[in-house]
């Protein structure tokens, strides 16, 4: 089988095709004949070295996968090979990977692999973030930044399903319109001066209940100004570069929380509400009331390029590598 690996985490221009062995399951997983796999900003991280947990070496890319199940190890029941499914494995920038059988998911058939392929990480984050750390409640108004990436455009979508009003933040005029195609009711730019007056305009004249922040930008402290009082400011992850501060006066005076989101660990420390939360999702992909989009597609000799892509945060929605049409 074809494998993306590199031997140190210096540069994107490391990885190289590689040809090796299809891997065998050990008990309790599940090797994956992959379709497809998600490409994120945290990925690339993970892929030069700069993201808080190092990977060990020699390193392949990629931990969201679509796909049919290949073959099962000992001990796992309620999977059959041949299966559609999604699945979180290490180096999923291969024909085949690996996963543990608790993260093997049988998909609907309304579902892509394409869509699976994106699906888990940035669905997860935003039901987890909003219903679970936000409390979101229906008629709410929620900013989102970053709307057009992958945990955005989710956010966008997830947030109208639970009865929010959207307000969606993004840097372009096609993101803002990307937004908008999606699912959110007013938009705005990220340019900084004035910008806690348009947000105003776009909430209605009032304040919004919820930000949801996967940039943790220049936007930051502005957003959370705006809040009204009990607000919910959510920090996802810090895209937008140097990890900000915030005076901490400004939580007592609004009565607002700053609250961390983080998936990863949900997952790791609440796997039963985990599960919940993703069949709550899959069951909405499958009555049609959320419809995944799928950002731009490589194929896997293009490694390089799609990882490059998902550095720049010059992408609509989830970019995916595409191993089988």
């Amino acid at each position: 089988m074809r494998k993306v690996e590199a031997g140190s985490l210096t540069s994107i221009r490391d990885y190289a095709l590689v040809e090796c062995a299809i891997p065998q399951p050990g008990a309790g997983e599940v090797v994956v004949r992959v379709a497809a796999c998600g490409v994120g900003y945290v990925d690339a991280l993970v892929a030069l070295g700069r993201y808080q947990v190092k990977p060990p070496l020699p390193h392949t890319p990629g931990q969201e996968v679509g796909g049919w199940v290949h073959a099962v190890g000992e001990g796992v029941a309620g999977l059959r090979v041949g299966e559609r499914v999604m699945a979180s494995a290490a180096g999923g920038f291969a024909d085949y990977a690996r996963a543990a059988a608790g993260s093997v998911v049988t998909i609907p058939p309304a579902m892509t692999f394409a869509q699976a392929a994106g699906f888990r990480i940035n669905y997860l984050t935003a039901l987890h973030g909003l219903a679970d750390r936000a409390v979101l409640r229906p008629g709410e108004r929620l900013l989102v930044l970053g709307a057009a990436g992958g945990v955005g455009l989710a956010t966008i979508q997830v947030g109208r399903l639970l009865g929010a009003r959207v307000i969606a933040a993004a840097s372009s005029a096609e993101k803002r319109a990307f937004a908008l195609e999606h699912g959110a009711d007013a938009v705005l730019d990220t340019t900084v001066e004035g910008w806690r007056d348009r947000l105003k305009a776009a909430c209605g004249g009032q304040a919004p209940n919820v930000v949801f922040d996967p940039v943790c930008g220049p936007l930051f402290e502005a957003a959370f100004r705006s809040l009204g009082w009990g607000g919910r400011h959510m920090v996802v992850g810090f895209a937008g570069g140097p990890i900000p501060a915030l005076p901490a006066n400004l939580p007592l005076m609004k009565g607002a929380a700053l609250t961390g989101v983080d998936v990863r660990q949900f997952q790791l420390f609440q796997p039963e509400e985990t599960a919940a939360h993703l069949r709550t999702l899959l069951d909405w992909v499958a009555d049609g009331r959320l419809v995944p989009p799928v950002g731009r597609c490589f194929a896997l000799p293009d490694h390089a390029e799609a990882l490059e892509f998902a550095l720049s945060g010059q992408g609509l929605g989830k970019t995916v590598l595409i191993l089988e049409p």
